[in-house]
């Protein structure tokens, strides 16, 4: 199966009596509370899903990553996971000592071993990673909004999130490569999205299928802009029509536990990186991948992963035109293979298709099935109400 990236699945999960000694030293440590961001970030870390990371990123890291897109000992990673707190809670913190990590609920979640504070480049940063400083970009506006100091070090998770929502299709890298193993898989395609299924995702994830063993579809349930279609009925919308159009024994669902950053190219890499620390040799990268607006190109994110070797990332790129459904071939296509003009093209964006159902009306079955529709007319009922 394919190393995870850096080599070494990370686990900073502690178990048994070790958890119990650093419970029980947590109690008479200094503490912060973190934002429910936070936690997962923690959480991610600690089950190896952002191998090769042990911790938050110390100074050097932050400003490798933020201008280089590769960690200080060079290894390709191109998002700033980070740790901020207020001016205020900095002050009492001292390098060198141990932070009780806290949720809001009260329960000590993970413990920090401190060993940086510095102070970001807030400018740099929006510049670099999402190519703007507009704040109304929701990735800017949510990097000026962050604590003014950020902790680095490492972590160790001495207790799990507790999640209401796809239990069921919620597993720790380690569990996931077991599962491609038990099912013999060894070429795995994995597919991001946050969006609900539609036809354009059916074609490009059959195509990536004919030529790999199975397929992870990985949906986001992380925080997105409220004008997304929420997670609940993305999850839904893939399963009222798994069972009718993928083979079962070659395609499983696992979501991805991480907030939309909207960073485009840069996350579309990062995204790729977390998928090869769950197994998958090859990922799908489609049109504006994490993209929002106007603020990258259309195939950005395809090109970005031209700047590194096939073995600095070790996971491969598939990259695919936007597919739209054409009347004259009479299925869905991509430029790359429908010779015909695009007033035989049935294309829509999912800002048109959400316009659809606020005023009441279903998308074409060109577009989207109708199983999947009923899901969307259900959380069009949600978000408008």
């Amino acid at each position: 199966m394919i190393k995870p990236h850096g080599g070494q699945l990370v686990n900073r999960i502690a178990v048994g009596e070790v958890r119990e000694e650093l419970l029980g030293k947590a109690a008479e440590m200094p503490g912060i509370i973190l934002n429910r961001q936070q936690l997962g970030e923690l959480e991610n870390i600690a089950t190896g899903l952002y191998s090769p990371l042990e911790g938050f990123l110390d100074e050097l890291n932050y400003y490798s990553v933020i201008n280089e897109m590769r960690m200080g000992d060079g290894t390709v990673w191109t998002l700033p996971i980070v740790l901020a707190v207020t001016e205020e809670e900095a002050k009492s913190l001292r390098t060198g000592s141990q932070i009780a990590l806290k949720g809001e609920d009260g329960v000590t979640y993970g413990i920090l071993d401190l060993e940086d504070k510095y102070l970001p480049d807030l400018i740099n940063e929006a510049e670099q990673v999402y190519q703007t400083v507009d704040d109304r970009h929701p990735g800017v506006a949510n990097l000026y909004n962050r604590g003014e100091v950020l902790l680095g070090g490492r972590i160790t998770l001495l207790n799990r999130l507790p999640y209401r929502e796809f239990n069921e299709y919620r597993k720790d890298p380690a569990q996931v490569r077991e599962l491609f193993a038990r099912k013999g898989w060894k070429t795995i395609v994995g597919f991001q999205t946050r969006n609900p299924i539609h036809r354009a995702h059916e074609y490009i994830q059959k195509c990536a299928l004919e030529i790999t063993d199975g397929l992870l579809l990985s949906p986001l349930v992380g925080e997105t802009k409220k004008t997304d279609i929420p997670a609940r009925y993305r999850i839904e919308s893939y399963q009222v029509v798994m069972d009718k159009i993928y083979p079962a024994d070659r395609v499983e669902m696992v979501v991805f536990p991480v907030d939309m950053r909207y960073a485009g190219p840069r996350e579309a890499v990062f995204h790729a990186l977390c998928r090869k620390n769950l197994g998958c040799t090859h990922f799908i990268v489609g049109r504006d991948h994490a993209g929002v607006g106007n603020f990258y190109g259309t195939y950005d994110a395809q090109r970005i992963f031209n700047q590194f070797k096939a073995e600095e990332l070790g996971i491969i790129p598939l990259k695919f035109e936007h597919a739209f459904y054409c009347t004259r071939c009479g299925s869905m296509a991509t430029s790359k293979t429908c010779p015909h003009g695009e007033e035989y093209h049935i294309i829509m964006s999912g800002t048109k298709i959400r316009e659809l159902l606020h005023r009441g009306k279903r998308p074409p079955v060109e577009v989207s099935r109708p199983e999947v529709v009923d899901v969307l007319i259900k959380a069009a009922a949600f978000m408008y109400s």
